[in-house]
This record gives structure tokens, C-alpha cells and sequence, in this order.
């Protein structure tokens, strides 16, 4: 546990707080927490509960995020905490993003750690490229994830971002110097979908996918494709033309979904999937689907001359088409960190 930034908290009366760190901008009542569950007010002060809380460790392959285009093949040590500021009724990780009241006094239980020790544990393994904050929501463990990846930045590791981007300006500002690469949930592109399902407003996450690529970071974005949710052509196309409005080159996932948490819907069709990828491949020049077994939508292929650059099969990747980030077929220069 951690006081919160002195300057993402407001005092109103009767040691009533207000809390700035993402657009909810709670207030948070003596003894009661925020949307997140996981900043409480505490006599008068605004505490992080799950400073140093860690529910998943592990190293994966940086295509699990997923980020493809940034150090493919790559390893990086990804750690999880609890809760999130959304309140999606399909999420994948619901078991420790969507935490109940009764959890909260067991945050001291978890598995406690300094980021001295994630930086020991992350130089185990000499083909580890950083460190990656995943698998529930990382921007409400703000200080947290900012002075681990302040120590990480120091010590040459990058810093990698699985997000939804939910969070406001000023204390991304403060962080973004520090991050090196991001994945951000595009889950729709409908104002409403965001309000009933997600409890939150698609502008700040739009805000957000902007104030990444001002800062000139590396930033792939994901949607998680839900059967008679946001899977309409209308919508996708929608999102294909937004992201092609900012950049033709970033790079854009669509995963299919299963059934799980609150959502019972049929599992995306797989020919919805392909039929989306064809649209948005006549927008921009990389497009993924992920939870699918077909090599050839999770391959990267030069979007000038169409060759092979970069095998996937599952998370076994073969670099085969690319040299010094151009493609040594025809001399396309590739968007792609490596």
C-alpha cells in the first residue's frame, strides 16, 4: 500500500477526496474506494492498495501482448495485479480485474514485490527485452508501474504497456517518458458501447492513442471482435477509417471472442474475421487476427510487394524477409522496431 500522487488527489470536505487519475475522476467517501477498487480513501489520504501486489508473473513472447512489430520474437517479463477501471462484461482476465469488495482486505495476502526484485527476476533471462505491465488494468497501479519502469528505463530494459488506455492527461504525461511501446484497447468505436458495457467514454481512450503517438512511442491497438456487440461492418469500418486517419502503418489486431465472464454470445464466426481483415487491409498495411489458428492472418507481409517478412506459427516467429527493418525483396521500409 502507497499514499496516491499528492497531485491526483483533491480534498473536499469532511475528508471527503476526489480522485485524478483517470477520467472517472471519483469521489471517494472515508473508508470506501473508487471504480477501480484499488485506491481507498483512508482517514483523509488516498492510498494505492495494490502497490507492489502482484497476482501473475511470467515471461512471454512479446506477440502475447500482442505487439508484433516490436522486438518479434522477443521475450519480456509480464506482471499483473488486480482490478480495473472498466467494468466489461466479456473480459478475458475477469477473475482478477473484476474484484469484489470482499477481496479488497486480501490484497495484503497476495505475493508482495519491489521492483528491485522484478528488475532481478527480469535479468534471469539475458533474451528478456523488459518488462511488461499486463493482464488486468496496469494505469490504475500508477505509482507502481511508474517507479518500476523509472528503474527498468535506468537499467536499459524497455518498458511495455497493455492498456485501456483509460487514464488522464497529466499523469500520463508524467509516465509516457518512461514507456517504449503500448497495446491499447479500441473496443469500439461507439460512444454507447463504451457507456452500458465498459462504464467509461471512447474520447479519452481516443485521447489517449493520440498522446502516444505525439510522443512518437510505439503503439499497436486491439479489438476484441463480439458477436452482435461491435461487430458490424458499419462499426469496424469506422475503426479502420480512424486508425488509418492517424497512421496507415500502425498496426491493428482484431481477436475473436469467446464466450465468458457476464457474456454468453456466440464465439465470433471466423468468416466474419476474415471478412473483416480483407476490409481493413484496403486501409492499412498491417492487420492481425488474433485467437485464430491461420498462419497467413498472423504473418507480416511487405505491403508494397506482398512477401513474406515475418512467419507466426502460433508463438514461434521466423524473421525471414527483413533486413535492418526494409524489406529485402523489394526495398519497402517497414514500420517495425527490432
Amino acid at each position: 500500500m502507497k499514499e496516491a500522487t499528492h497531485y491526483l488527489v483533491i480534498n473536499q470536505h469532511n475528508n471527503i477526496l476526489q480522485c485524478r487519475l483517470c477520467p472517472h475522476n471519483c469521489i471517494i467517501e472515508e473508508n470506501k474506494v473508487g471504480k477501480c477498487k484499488t485506491r481507498k480513501n483512508i482517514n483523509g489520504k488516498l492510498y494505492s492498495l495494490t502497490y507492489g501486489v502482484i497476482s501473475s508473473i511470467a515471461f512471454d513472447p512479446i506477440e502475447k501482448k500482442p505487439l508484433y512489430h516490436f522486438y518479434p520474437g522477443s521475450l519480456i517479463l509480464s506482471v499483473g495485479s488486480f482490478g480495473c477501471n472498466f467494468k466489461c462484461e466479456f473480459c478475458q482476465n475477469w477473475e482478477i480485474s473484476q474484484i469484489e469488495n470482499k477481496d479488497i482486505d486480501n490484497f495484503h495476502k497476495e505475493k508482495i514485490i519491489t521492483t528491485q526484485q522484478l528488475l532481478q527476476i527480469a535479468k534471469k533471462y539475458k533474451s528478456n527485452i523488459g518488462i511488461s505491465y499486463t493482464y488486468n488494468e496496469p494505469l490504475i497501479n500508477f505509482e507502481f508501474v511508474l517507479d518500476t519502469a523509472k528503474i527498468f528505463n535506468k537499467e536499459g530494459y524497455k518498458n511495455v504497456l497493455v492498456t485501456n488506455g483509460y487514464i488522464n492527461k497529466e499523469p500520463l504525461l508524467e509516465l509516457i517518458p518512461y514507456i517504449d511501446a503500448a497495446n491499447i484497447d479500441l473496443k469500439s468505436f461507439n460512444e454507447n458501447f463504451y457507456k452500458e458495457i465498459c462504464g467509461a467514454k471512447l474520447k479519452f481512450v481516443l485521447e489517449t492513442i493520440e498522446i502516444f503517438l505525439r510522443h512518437k512511442k510505439h503503439i499497436e491497438l486491439t479489438t476484441l471482435v463480439i458477436t452482435q456487440a461491435n461487430d458490424s461492418i458499419e462499426e469496424i469500418t469506422q475503426i479502420v477509417n480512424y486508425v488509418s486517419s492517424l497512421s496507415s502503418e500502425i498496426p491493428l489486431h482484431f481477436s475473436r471472442y469467446f464466450p465468458m465472464y457476464k457474456f454468453s454470445k456466440p464465439s465470433t464466426s471466423v468468416e466474419h474475421l476474415m471478412e473483416i481483415y480483407k476490409l481493413a487491409k484496403q486501409k492499412l498495411k498491417y492487420v492481425y487476427l488474433g485467437n485464430v489458428v491461420y498462419e497467413e492472418y498472423n504473418s507480416t507481409f511487405c505491403p508494397n510487394c506482398n512477401k513474406l517478412l515475418i512467419k507466426r506459427v502460433g508463438y514461434n516467429v521466423e524473421i525471414m524477409g527483413l533486413k535492418n527493418r526494409v524489406c529485402k525483396y523489394c526495398g519497402e521500409e517497414i514500420k517495425i522496431v527490432i
